[in-house]
């Protein structure tokens, strides 16, 4: 069996979670990519509109914080680095545009790139250096899921913890190289996922993540 990826969540949302996740030896360092009035911004939070905050659940600051971009964190990568970029948002605009400024900024060099929205990623495809993907929260999503790897080639999928049991990863496992999972924070989701053939965890804890990759 391949030993699974220790993928650092949201880590490359600031250049110190990146420098923190290349400093462990994360396999992959996440990122959530949002296209904003002609920007590609590296962050999680959200815009609301016409209000002057970001905001995720029990979290809302200023919108006019600073925000980086992905032209700069890719910049301040190590060359070792293997960025994980999950495309927000419902337009396919993110995907044309991040395709552009990989092929000027880092072209040639491996990069993941997933979403929830699966036109974000088509124009990545004939792209050799770049894996594609595909992303489900809900149920809904993963049927859906489901049904499209068996006919549409992709690299990975990335699906919510409590919607997989063992005999939908050996399903997908069909059909993909790679079945990640998220969140897995503690030990016990670390062992139910493994158990279950997971070979991809997507954590936000550092000890997690060290514990994937003493295991190998």
């Amino acid at each position: 069996m391949t030993s699974p990826l220790a993928i650092a969540h949201r880590a490359g949302n600031s250049l110190a979670g990146l420098r923190g996740a290349v400093e462990i030896g994360a396999d992959v360092v996440e990122a959530d990519i949002h296209h904003y009035r002609g920007t590609l911004e590296v962050r999680h939070l959200k815009t609301m509109g016409p209000l002057p905050f970001l905001w995720d659940k029990w979290e809302l600051v200023p919108a006019s914080i600073p925000r980086l971009g992905l032209t700069e964190l890719l910049r301040a990568a190590d060359a070792g680095a293997t960025f994980m970029l999950d495309l927000k948002g419902r337009s396919a605009a993110v995907g044309v545009e991040v395709v552009t400024l990989l092929h000027e900024e880092v072209p040639d060099r491996p990069v993941v790139v997933c979403s929830r929205h699966w036109p974000s990623i088509e124009p990545f495809a004939g792209v050799p250096w770049v894996r594609t993907v595909l992303s489900a929260r809900n149920r809904a999503e993963l049927a859906m899921l489901r049904k499209t790897v068996r006919s549409r080639s992709t690299y990975g999928v990335s699906v919510h913890r409590t919607l997989l049991n063992n005999g939908v990863v050996a399903e997908l496992h069909e059909s993909v190289d790679v079945v990640m999972t998220w969140p897995v924070n503690d030990t016990q989701a670390l062992h139910q996922v493994l158990s279950a053939g997971v070979t991809g965890v997507i954590s936000d804890e550092t000890a997690i993540l060290r514990e994937v990759i003493s295991q190998r």
